[in-house]
């Protein structure tokens, strides 16, 4: 990181110190907005870093938006932070202004479509969508959208749909969401740096930074708790088994670091109509595999306590496991890696792995 990134890190620390605090959780999964800590991001500039200014955004760059979201995961920070970050660049990609306030987007299953239609000198929305993260409560959604044949970006309200909850393994809010001649905010042609599946692939990104961010907690937490706690009158750091199962935590919590890190820095590397899928689909395989280790390690290094729903703990491990699954699990971007390299051909798979 540059010393700019260093500061902003600094930052996102502080501010989800004061107001990601367990109470904040605690009170997200009874439903409750946490308002001050969406505002605090907001006034910080934090919603959409990545985004040119002309457009709404701080003007930033992906790497930016890897810190403040790797901050967002290593604090289980209960809103559509990750969702908002990807729909701002997928409208300033497309030549549009990003709104203010939590956005997400939809589809998110590669199998479901929706369409637009023109109604007079604008468009309507029609189509559904399931699993959209926090589709009830965002206050705009950015879709990707079919107008005869021609991939469309669209921005519709908040509310234009008709939904029915449902929830993640982490209690976050996960909405089916039906439009039906629904009125469209704005619409563009779709084009960007994230390929020709943007919620697709700017998913998996995202969700791999907060997959690593959680994955510097879960280390950190674990260190702290066996260093302090003694059994048999020794701390619990100083049994080999424990000290051996925080080294392997430890290697796959920077593997993951490393590989979304580079899949940040590949995006913001790629031009207009680039596709960075390869470094994408690495990141996503990468976390999710460290996701799945590094959780059952953090458990096992605190025991029965760590299960407890008074500890902490939860409620990162809940997050890596839905965080996981969802954008594309392993399997799915191990296939896609797989057929691209096999496409492209051996003598292409060394530069492309060196970044050559």
């Amino acid at each position: 990181m540059n010393e700019l990134q260093t500061i902003l890190g600094e930052t996102c620390t502080r501010l989800f110190t004061d107001h990601a605090t367990t109470a904040v959780l605690e009170g997200a999964e009874k439903g409750e907005w946490p308002a001050a800590l969406w505002q605090a991001l907001e006034e910080n500039g934090l919603t959409l870093p990545q985004v040119p200014e002309a457009r709404g955004g701080a003007g930033g760059s992906w790497s930016d938006a890897f810190v403040v979201l790797m901050a967002s995961g290593r604090f289980a920070a209960p809103v559509p932070l990750a969702e908002t970050m990807l729909t701002g660049a997928i409208l300033a990609e497309a030549g549009l202004d990003a709104p203010l306030g939590p956005m997400t987007v939809a589809p998110v299953h590669v199998d479901e479509r929706l369409t637009l239609a023109r109604q007079g000198a604008g468009w309507t929305l029609g189509g559904r969508a399931t699993r959209v993260p926090w589709g009830a409560r965002a206050e705009h959604v950015v879709v990707v959208a079919d107008d005869g044949g021609a991939p469309m970006i669209a921005l519709v309200a908040g509310g234009s749909a008709r939904t029915e909850a449902d929830a993640s393994l982490a209690r976050e809010p996960r909405d089916t969401l039906t439009w039906s001649a629904a009125p469209v905010v704005a619409a563009a042609a779709l084009k960007g740096r994230l390929g020709p599946r943007p919620v697709w692939a700017g998913g998996a990104l995202v969700r791999a930074a907060q997959m690593a961010g959680g994955l510097e907690f879960l280390l950190a937490q674990s260190v702290k708790y066996v260093t302090e706690r003694k059994q048999f009158g020794r701390p619990l750091a100083a049994f080999q088994a424990i000290q051996q199962n925080l080294a392997l935590l430890a290697g796959h919590t920077a593997a993951a670091g490393m590989a979304a890190q580079q899949a940040f820095h590949v995006v913001d590397r790629t031009g207009e109509n680039g596709d960075p899928s390869f470094e994408v689909a690495v990141a996503k395989v990468r976390t999710g595999e460290a996701a799945g280790l590094g959780a059952g390690i953090a458990h096992q290094a605190h025991g029965a306590i760590g299960f407890t729903y008074e500890h902490s703990l939860h409620f990162v491990t809940r997050r890596l496991w839905s965080w996981r699954a969802e954008f594309g699990a392993e399997s799915h971007w191990s296939v896609a890696l797989g057929r691209q390299v096999a496409a492209q051909g051996a003598d292409a798979l060394w530069p492309r792995m060196a970044g050559a």
